[in-house]
């Protein structure tokens, strides 16, 4: 199977708060030992395989990017993971909801994003302790 975001063939799989599909290649950004395993697992099962982590340089269909306050700028940290995002596609900002640790206000995130040449067209609860950003380019509004 191919490992290019642009030669695979995206299938019907089981539904996540992320809609994944299975062949999508997606990569995960900012792992630490807080991010919700039950979320990952799923994703994982949907694709039928493991998130690439943020050291793979390759291009990617989706970036599933785990943040947090204390992570450093998160418009510069999108503007990186746009390097490695195929056209068209979908930047999933995951970050802890209201009165957990390293909440980040949705206002940032509507600052961050038009500023980084992305664009939040849905919020999502990703899991129990994560809210979901769906962030897409200003022309990839779909």
């Amino acid at each position: 199977m191919s490992t290019s975001a642009s030669e695979r063939n995206t299938h019907d799989s089981v539904p996540t708060p992320l809609n994944v599909k299975r062949g999508q290649y997606i990569q995960e950004i900012g792992y630490d030992d807080d991010v919700d395993q039950e979320l990952r697992e799923a994703l994982e099962a949907a694709l039928e395989e493991e998130l690439a982590d943020e050291d793979v340089d390759d291009v990617f269909d989706a970036i599933i990017m785990w943040w947090r306050s204390d992570d450093p700028d998160l418009t510069d940290a999108i503007v990186d993971a746009q390097t490695t995002l195929a056209d068209g596609g979908v930047l999933w900002l995951l970050t802890p909801k209201p009165n957990r640790d390293g909440h980040i206000r949705p206002a940032d995130i509507s600052d961050a994003a038009p500023t980084a040449g992305m664009h939040v067209t849905s919020t999502v609860s990703a899991a129990p302790d994560w809210s979901g950003y769906r962030l897409v380019g200003k022309k990839s509004y779909g």
